[in-house]
């Protein structure tokens, strides 16, 4: 489908979905972080529907929340102003997952960030990206540079993680990654 046949709205129509396809995706995980969170709204969601401990990191204070902790039917949610390259306040290797939904591209250094994501998971723990794809909608509608495909999982592999997928999903337009860092 060509970008000129979806709408302007597409990604607002689509979130709904990517949230509930995120969800199922890190469902069995107990610890998540959410990088380039924004206002919080994933780390809600997943809190409220899977009952995980999920934490939020966003360096920007445009849309973060106002409340940075909240407690929710004995679910604590936390929302941290951070920078995702510079996670030394997570312990190593004591995250279950770790989502990067529609942010790397706008992180200073990416590489950092995959780095120190391979750093918190615990052996055999999972990332998820979800990107833009180059020469998308997002694209045309936001001028961004997004990436390719090839690009994500050589990152993702020079950082370390294993047992990279990588689809385009959602009329093409959204790159779906997941790795595992290894068990050794």
């Amino acid at each position: 489908m060509e970008n000129a046949k979806l709408s302007e709205n597409f990604y607002d129509k689509i979130k709904p979905r990517l949230h509930k396809r995120i969800g199922r995706e890190l469902r069995g995980a107990k610890h998540v972080f959410d990088l380039g969170c924004g206002d919080c709204e994933l780390v809600r969601y997943l809190a409220d529907t899977y009952g995980q401990k999920v934490a939020g990191v966003d360096i920007s204070a445009n849309s973060f929340p106002n409340k940075r902790n909240i407690t929710k039917n004995n679910k604590r949610i936390r929302c941290i102003r951070k920078d995702a390259a510079r996670l030394s306040f997570i312990r190593s290797e004591t995250v279950d997952a770790v989502i990067i939904s529609w942010a790397l591209h706008e992180m200073k250094n990416p590489q950092a960030v995959l780095q120190e994501t391979h750093r918190v998971l615990r052996p055999g723990g999972k990332v998820l990206v979800v990107e833009f794809q180059r020469n998308s909608l997002a694209q045309t509608l936001w001028n961004e540079n997004y990436y390719t495909i090839k690009e994500l999982t050589g990152s993702l592999g020079k950082a370390g993680f294993e047992d990279i997928r990588a689809k385009r999903i959602e009329h093409k337009q959204i790159i779906w990654i997941n790795a595992h860092r290894g068990t050794n």
